[in-house]
């Protein structure tokens, strides 16, 4: 139910009881986030936001749950209104578990370079692999 203008830009209304009202009714109902509630609603993801971490201030509400970014951190948080015990995110990545996780997406990448042929793995002096690109002009 999201609200778009003809120009395909979602239409915000003004805060008001009505408002107000569907953002409740949308929070009793299930676990959504803040930028669910905000294309459900039509308010500002601000407004929303706002709203929110004010009910959760107050015990009004809590963290049912998380949602993880593009970066796969656990940063979103869905809430619900009503008495209940906010869910902890999951244990962050250690500095090693990133850095191990970066080689080996950057390994992956570089496979996946060399086998479609833009890129090739050559030895080096000391007898170790090195990745270089193939130039325009070589094949």
């Amino acid at each position: 139910m999201t609200n778009l203008t003809p120009g395909g830009k979602i239409q915000q209304h003004k805060i008001n009881a009505m408002a107000q009202a569907n953002l409740i009714r949308l929070l009793l109902d299930g676990e959504l986030s803040c930028r669910d509630l905000a294309e459900e609603t039509g308010l500002h993801y601000v407004t929303v936001l706002q709203y929110c971490r004010t009910l959760h201030k107050a015990g009004a509400a809590y963290i049912c749950g998380w949602e993880t970014d593009r970066r796969g951190l656990e940063t979103i948080r869905h809430y619900k209104v009503g008495i209940g015990k906010d869910v902890k995110p999951k244990r962050r990545m250690t500095e090693v578990e990133r850095q191990r996780r970066y080689r080996y997406n950057l390994k992956m990448r570089r496979t996946a370079m060399v086998t479609a042929g833009v890129a090739r793995f050559v030895q080096s002096a000391n007898g170790q692999l090195r990745f270089e690109m193939i130039g325009r002009g070589e094949s």
